[in-house]
């Protein structure tokens, strides 16, 4: 084991000294930094920055953000993706307006409960707004600890997670969210997958890894579930107003969000017999894209009807509506339509 105090002065100096300017370091507000770690959860910070500026704008307090439709806090979230973290912090958000007087729990349990908090976002909003002795365990810091203890347990297995909260839990006794902090850093800047930059590491002298050269064998992970790929069908269709057809999603994947009638290629479902027998559509593609979820890749093909509908004569179903097209931002599209949108804004 690393010899603590040694190490953290190390690792602390480097880090205040290091440290990357970013907008949830230069507040205390616990529902910042909460926000801003649901954000980060698989987001890079570049991409984060904007959208925690503009959420905050519009949602400066817990009373704003739980009193907003639901609509609205995904249309600020439109283009972040993994749509479930802004409804699980919305969720939870209007918990703490109902329950807690619209002041952040500080006590790790309690907080723990709440929609969407695990184990990293407990932690590490507990020890960087509360200063609360919790070890923070991300993808940077199984990184870094299995480097430096050369620690060739199972990065994916929950056991490997639990052992290593308890071997740094000697280390956040005190100033819990600044050491936090600074392992997450040093894997973002220094002790990077590929190409870590060990002859700057500022604890280099303490890593087991780079002493016996297995750095590039580490951390150990299995290897991940080969995604499944799924062929959609997207159909654009008009109406004499030049108004373009658009669905609610009922699937659990981006529920609620909408988007241009679309179906899988092997499915029953058929545009054609949902609206009209009389709809035909171009054989061949006018545009096609590929959009990848954490297991599933969406492979789109976007068909174009070849004439325009009379709405008059046809009858939608609850879930779909005509939209102008410059209406769009009065929908939430996720990304894959938003390139869609594009296309047909340029090409159409």
């Amino acid at each position: 084991m690393l010899k603590e105090s040694k190490f953290k002065n190390n690792l602390v100096t480097w880090f205040n000294e290091n440290q990357r300017e970013m907008p949830w370091r230069e507040t205390s507000n616990p529902y910042y930094i909460w926000l801003s770690e649901v954000m980060l959860q698989q987001t890079q910070v570049k991409t984060v920055i904007d959208y925690y500026h503009r959420f905050i704008s519009r949602f400066p307090t817990i009373a704003d953000l739980s009193q907003a439709h639901e609509d609205e806090v995904l249309k600020y979230w439109e283009g972040l993706g993994y749509y479930s973290r802004a409804r699980n912090f919305h969720t939870a958000v209007k918990e703490v307006h109902d329950n807690y007087n619209d002041q952040v729990p500080n006590e790790p349990q309690t907080f723990g409960k709440l929609k969407g908090v695990g184990p990293y976002t407990q932690a590490a909003v507990m020890s960087i707004a509360f200063n609360e002795p919790l070890a923070t365990v991300d993808g940077n810091v199984f990184r870094v600890w299995a480097r430096l203890n050369n620690d060739t347990r199972d990065t994916k297995l929950q056991s490997t997670r639990k052992a290593f909260e308890q071997e740094l839990q000697p280390y956040v006794e005190e100033d819990a969210g600044t050491f936090n902090q600074a392992m997450m850093e040093l894997g973002a800047l220094v002790c990077t997958p590929k190409t870590p930059l060990c002859l700057f590491c500022p604890v280099q002298a303490h890593c087991e890894a780079f002493e016996n050269g297995t750095v590039h064998n580490l951390p150990v992970k299995t290897t991940k579930v080969k995604k499944k790929h799924i062929k959609q069908k997207v159909y654009i269709v008009r109406n004499q107003n030049n108004e373009i057809l658009i669905e609610k999603r009922t699937q659990k994947l981006l529920n609620n969000m909408w988007q241009f009638p679309m179906y899988e290629a092997d499915g029953k479902e058929d545009i054609v017999t949902d609206l009209s027998k009389e709809i035909k559509f171009d054989n061949t593609p006018v545009f096609k894209l590929k959009h990848q979820f954490t297991h599933i890749t969406w492979d789109i093909e976007v068909f174009m009807a070849q004439e325009k509908l009379n709405q008059e004569t046809v009858e939608l179903s609850q879930d779909m509506v005509w939209m102008a097209l410059e209406d769009k931002e009065l929908f939430n599209f996720p990304v894959s339509m938003t390139k869609i949108y594009k296309f047909i804004s340029d090409h159409c």
